[in-house]
């Protein structure tokens, strides 16, 4: 039913449906179950440990021998201003004083780059069809030697110059992130939460400025959504929040109650929690910091801030759910089950069009 068949060749797939590689939240079971219902399954590995990620890598081998997808993030290694860290703990300390946690650390933890030479060699000896990649792409000595491993490459872009910009630097696929898409936005550089494009706009725009495949992300939850983007240009699509209503997700119980009665207007985005625009369900903290905007310390380190409150605070004062702004389309299915439902919804909406 597929009429652009890029994606499913150039990924080893039968359906173009990605399943976003959600740090925290995707599993070896998730990543399998979409996999051997035949779309793209993925893992995201960003902050996870080396060894952690070879531990579920061998999980999912055991579990499918169809093609998935390991995701990591491009970041520097962490530089936070002294003079920022002063102003943030300044920020913080009634925070930190209303939830009895007494001073905030006064030191933040080293990060490294987010892809490293460690990380390369674990792609490298992994070999898995796919790699993408989150907040640009990784140097030329490594998608060159990617490359040369047969690794499919793949990363995301929240304009058409970060478009364009990967396809010069040799990705295989673009997957164009709109506005309304939960988790981290992909940008390349450091952006206010209001600097976006909208899935719709943004996806024929990128479409038009490269020749590779175009994967659409953001707010898409069903069939309705797959038919829009493939509208659009796009050759397939990527979905994470419609995932986690799937019981293979690491979904904790609280967090599902407040999926199922999640509605389009209860995220923000927000740099506040972990140092990048990310979108997540609205909390008193995320709007109090949004208020006032201020330069934070850099992303990962601000976590080592930003965690002792969420840990100690309710979910209306402090949370960090990510999800998008479809939440409400969820549905809570089986991963494989899933798939085939989305299959079946976007044949119909295609039908429909046609007959029209």
């Amino acid at each position: 039913m597929w009429s652009d068949r890029r994606l499913c060749e150039l990924f080893g797939i039968d359906h173009p449906i990605v399943q976003a590689p959600m740090t925290g939240t995707c599993t070896p079971s998730l990543a399998s179950a979409v996999a051997n219902a035949g779309g793209l399954g993925s893992l995201g590995a960003g902050e996870k440990p080396i060894d952690l990620v070879r531990r579920e890598v061998g999980e999912i081998r055991k579990l499918t021998d169809r093609s998935f997808n390991l995701n990591f993030f491009v970041t520097d290694a962490a530089r936070t201003d002294p003079a920022v860290l002063d102003a943030t703990l300044k920020r913080l300390r009634p925070w930190y004083a209303k939830l009895g946690l007494g001073d905030p650390p006064a030191e933040l933890p080293p990060c490294g780059p987010g892809f490293d030479d460690a990380r390369l060699e674990l792609l490298l000896d992994l070999k898995p069809k796919v790699a993408s990649f989150h907040f640009g792409c990784p140097d030329q000595r490594s998608v060159e030697a990617l490359k040369r491993a047969g690794i499919v490459l793949v990363s995301t872009a929240t304009n058409v110059a970060e478009a364009r910009s990967l396809e010069a630097a040799g990705m295989d696929a673009i997957i164009a992130q709109g506005w309304e898409a939960g988790g981290h936005r992909g940008s390349h550089t450091l952006t206010e939460p209001w600097e976006a494009v909208g899935t719709m706009a943004l996806v024929p725009q990128v479409v038009d400025a490269v020749s590779v495949p175009v994967i659409a992300a953001g707010g898409i939850s069903d069939g309705r959504g797959i038919a829009a983007a493939l509208a659009l240009g796009a050759a397939g699509v990527q979905m994470g929040t419609a995932f986690l209503g799937c019981p293979e997700t690491a979904t904790g119980a609280a967090r599902r109650a407040r999926l199922r009665r999640a509605t389009d207007s209860d995220t923000i985005v927000t740099d506040a929690f972990s140092g990048r625009c990310a979108r997540a369900m609205r909390s008193h903290f995320a709007e109090e910091m949004e208020r006032s905007r201020q330069q934070l310390p850099a992303f990962i380190q601000m976590y080592a801030l930003s965690e002792p409150i969420i840990a100690a605070a309710d979910d209306d004062d402090a949370s960090f759910h990510l999800y998008g702004q479809a939440a409400g389309l969820m549905k809570e299915n089986g991963a494989g089950d899933m798939v085939e439902r989305l299959v079946r919804e976007t044949r119909s909406v295609l039908k429909r069009l046609v007959i029209a």
